[in-house]
């Protein structure tokens, strides 16, 4: 997640044994402290997703403005600090980062549970996103560390694997919990979970050798960027209750775009900013950027409406509408698997085309295809397994064209910075869900419009791609995927 990470600890060696092979004992133990952290972060980040309807229910008097920062006020933070905070790992060590970020998502966690109002629980997934933010850079490093060379990738493909994992298992789980259980439940496992691992961290992790101790963190800079995505996120909830005249919409919007203005000429040029812009002169990190960002769009709009749907027009329970929901993440999973491979041999371009496209036709089926009867099998299915394939072609596949002609160096802090944009464009995603379905029980039209903005999406990935050009540098692949 830090820029030169790999490079850096690459250099180091661990304790040689008599046959001259390194021996770090502390390795898979350290991953093992790592995985169940990773995998509440990743868990945390999807989950409500799926408790959306039932906190809607919950919290009845507050109004879907509100309610909405419970899953955008996550994102947002937690994108806009995720390269900052590896700055502070670096610089002040990632043990130290570690442990201070597990205890406030821990006790965030809990502060969720009892949270008793909107605000409140809004302002608990915020402090959880903060302390998410410091932990995932800092559990990365700490596990480095603790490898050799030759066992680093393995690690980080597991270390990677697990928050995918948790980010597709996300809306079953909190489904299945939230019906049997209720939706405290869902924050409510962090906590014995984070205090068990907090515990055996301090005294069993030792702290890491500060990599790049120069440099500040850009407060300015990280407060504007939330500031300005929060700011047009609100707006664009406020647009479906009060109309796009309304002066406070208006207001929002110009604010959050004046803002991230601001945070541009802020960042420029600057080697410690929130951002490095220049990561953005590459022409395929611009646009396989600008794709991501819309790819993120697009998620959040997809599992949110989802959710609406199924529980608000077929009516649903939680756990069914969470089973419902578990052949898309299977289908992703499988054909991410070797697009991979496809990648080095066709390049990306021809697979980011393809799979925006195909994520166009999925849900014009939906578009044409959805009723107010039931029929799973019949529609949703058939759709959900073609929308699967489709973001399993782009998934990673946008990440790797993006670092593809980066140097090597600029691989770790390009990729923060492309799956911060996928957050990023997720949290502006549920919120023009939000904004276009309102009240998920007044009928398919609002779905309906949904789904041909989710199919208009697809097709805008496919022409961002265009301009993309790696097939020669295809197989060369970020050293910490996103």
């Amino acid at each position: 997640m830090t820029s030169d990470l790999s490079s850096e600890l690459s250099d180091r060696s661990g304790p040689q044994s008599a046959t001259g092979r390194e021996e770090t004992p502390g390795g898979w133990g350290t991953f093992w402290l790592a995985a169940p952290v990773v995998f509440m972060v990743s868990l945390d980040a999807t989950v409500v997703v799926a408790a959306f309807p039932a906190l809607r229910h919950h919290f009845s008097d507050a109004s879907p403005a509100n309610l909405s920062w419970a899953l955008n006020g996550y994102t947002i933070v937690y994108a806009a600090l995720l390269v900052a905070c590896g700055r502070l790992a670096d610089r002040y060590g990632s043990k130290r980062c570690f442990l201070h970020g597990l205890a406030l998502f821990t006790v965030a966690s809990a502060a969720c549970a009892v949270a008793g109002g909107a605000i409140w629980l809004a302002a608990a997934r915020v402090l959880q996103a903060v302390g998410a933010a410091l932990l995932t850079p800092a559990s990365l490093t700490l596990m480095l560390t603790d490898f050799p060379p030759a066992q680093r990738q393995k690690a980080v493909s597991l270390w990677s694997a697990v928050g995918a994992l948790a980010a597709a298992l996300g809306p079953v789980i909190g489904s299945l919990i939230i019906d049997w259980v209720g939706w405290p439940m869902i924050f409510l496992i962090n906590v014995p979970v984070g205090m068990v691992v907090w515990w055996r961290a301090r005294r069993g992790l030792a702290e890491s050798k500060r990599l790049k101790p120069e440099g500040g963190f850009d407060w300015l800079g990280t407060a504007m960027l939330i500031l300005g995505i929060g700011a047009i996120a609100h707006g664009i909830v406020r647009s479906g209750e009060m109309g796009w005249r309304d002066q406070a919409t208006i207001g929002s919007l110009v604010v959050g775009l004046v803002l991230l203005g601001a945070f541009v000429n802020h960042v420029k040029g600057r080697e410690d900013g929130a951002l490095d812009l220049g990561l953005f002169d590459d022409t395929n990190y611009r646009w396989a950027s600008v794709a991501t960002f819309v790819f993120g769009a697009a998620l959040g709009m997809m599992f949110l409406s989802f959710y609406l749907f199924m529980t608000g027009i077929w009516h649903f329970q939680q756990s069914v509408a969470g089973m419902a929901a578990t052949p898309g993440p299977m289908v992703v999973t499988l054909v991410a698997i070797f697009t991979t491979g496809w990648s080095t041999r066709f390049g990306h371009r021809a697979l980011l085309i393809a799979g925006g496209l195909l994520f166009a036709c999925s849900n014009l089926w939906f578009f044409v295809r959805i009723g107010t009867q039931a029929n799973y099998l019949g529609t949703w299915l058939p759709g959900q397994l073609l929308t699967g394939t489709a973001i399993g072609l782009m998934l990673p596949t946008l990440s790797g064209a993006a670092v593809a002609g980066l140097q090597p160096s600029s691989f770790s802090v390009g990729n923060a910075v492309n799956a911060a944009l996928r957050q990023l464009g997720n949290s502006v995603g549920v919120a023009i869900a939000i904004a276009l379905i309102g009240d998920p029980h007044s009928g398919l039209e609002k779905f309906r419009t949904v789904y041909g903005s989710l199919a208009l999406a697809g097709i805008l990935i496919g022409l961002m791609s265009l301009p993309i050009r790696t097939r020669r540098v295809g197989s060369i692949q970020a050293p910490v995927p996103a």
